[in-house]
């Protein structure tokens, strides 16, 4: 086999494995990014109960100004009773004083809804916050794993790119260029083999007289339909 063809096809099994790392980093990154929505959407829930708490005890203080404010106003109507005159009068005061008494009753009553509402929301705080609690942990141990795991990655890609490094320096300069042309749209399908006379790169059926030129492997050969590098993998397997 030509030795610049035996070296591409080395760098290109390189370049491979180099490559090779970049799915298990992003699968890594989306565990953490899911991990970490949940997180985020917890937390986005706690923040929208603990507001909405807020707002009913809000509710409840205006609801217990009102009471103290038409308390008085009963106060006063008992007042005004004992000095009225006429019938019309006691009908106006009469129907003061129910007024009142009804916005009293309904103040009341939305105190005792809005503060049955709080004590649930309460109960379900607490438990969204031991599920934080939960997730936060979980996310802290993915967090610790995977630096390990990117670490274990990091030093795998630096003894590759060293391999890597140090083959490229052999290299012909034109050779070398040649070959990161085509890996620059063809990436890691760059150099393939040809099996049953057809590039594994476009699965096109090359010329009987391309084949044999791959066959000899005397010189560098490209794909004539894609221009990726082909080459032999095994004169046996082939026969």
């Amino acid at each position: 086999m030509n030795k610049n063809l035996k070296e591409l096809i080395e760098l290109s099994v390189i370049d491979k494995e180099i490559d090779s790392f970049n799915p298990q980093l992003e699968a890594i990154e989306k565990k953490l990014k899911k991990s970490q929505d949940k997180i985020d959407g917890a937390q986005s829930e706690i923040d929208s109960i603990k507001s909405s708490i807020d707002e009913n005890v809000a509710k409840i203080k205006i609801y217990e100004e009102q009471i103290v404010t038409l308390s008085e106003q009963l106060k006063n109507i008992t007042k005004k009773s004992k000095d009225v005159s006429t019938e019309k009068e006691m009908k106006a005061l009469s129907l003061e004083e129910d007024i009142a008494k009804e916005k009293i009753s309904f103040a009341n009553e939305e105190i005792e809804r809005l503060g049955s509402i709080n004590e649930k929301k309460v109960l379900s705080l607490d438990d969204l916050n031991k599920d934080l609690e939960e997730l936060e942990e979980s996310q802290k141990d993915s967090v610790d794993s995977s630096k390990v795991l990117k670490s274990e990655i990091e030093e795998k890609k630096s003894g590759l790119f060293a391999a890597r490094e140090a083959k490229i320096n052999t290299f012909d300069q034109k050779i070398l260029s040649f070959y990161e042309k085509i890996r620059n749209w063809a990436g890691n399908s760059a150099v393939v083999p040809v099996q049953k006379q057809a590039c594994y790169g476009c699965y096109m059926k090359i010329s009987d007289k391309s084949y044999s030129d791959v066959i000899k492997s005397e010189e560098i050969v490209t794909c004539p339909h894609c221009g990726r590098i082909i080459y032999i993998e095994s004169k046996s397997s082939e026969s």
